[in-house]
């Protein structure tokens, strides 16, 4: 059972159908557009989106910050419903391997997006990834409102 000082929780709903949100949270040219919370740009995404695939996501801080990934691989892919797959932060080791699932539930013509990301080595990690996920969905809902 996931730990709920470690897990972290989250739901949203989306004005757009579930394959077009799935599509945003899988392909490159999207994730580039909104994934990173404000202040942040990804100016660089690759995804090998199949079990065993590996993603790598390159953010930066605006205006001019280094850049800096993250990283995984697919554990289960299921368009357009559910993906887990693990995360890591290259430059920081310390924190460890966690786990994110994502489910993505049609609700007639909305989607409604749980994420739940575990695994965290500490409560402080889970605070700073919980700050982060919410600026990423927030993009992610304008992207979609366009």
């Amino acid at each position: 059972m996931a730990n709920p000082e470690t897990t972290l929780h989250l739901k949203r709903v989306f004005a757009a159908p579930r394959e077009q949100v799935f599509q945003a949270w899988t392909t490159p040219e999207a994730l580039t557009r909104w994934w990173g919370p404000p202040g942040y740009a990804t100016p660089t995404a690759s995804v090998d989106l199949r079990v065993g695939g590996a993603y790598r996501l390159g953010m930066r801080k605006l205006p001019d910050g280094d850049i800096f990934y993250l990283s995984g691989v697919y554990r289960e892919v299921r368009r357009p419903e559910r993906l887990v797959y693990s995360w890591r932060w290259e430059a920081e080791p310390e924190l460890g391997e966690t786990l994110v699932t994502v489910e993505f539930r049609d609700l007639a013509g909305s989607t409604e997006v749980v994420v739940m990301h575990e695994l965290f080595p500490s409560e402080k990690a889970r605070g700073d990834h919980d700050r982060g996920w919410n600026g990423c969905l927030d993009r992610l809902a304008d992207l979609l409102a366009r």
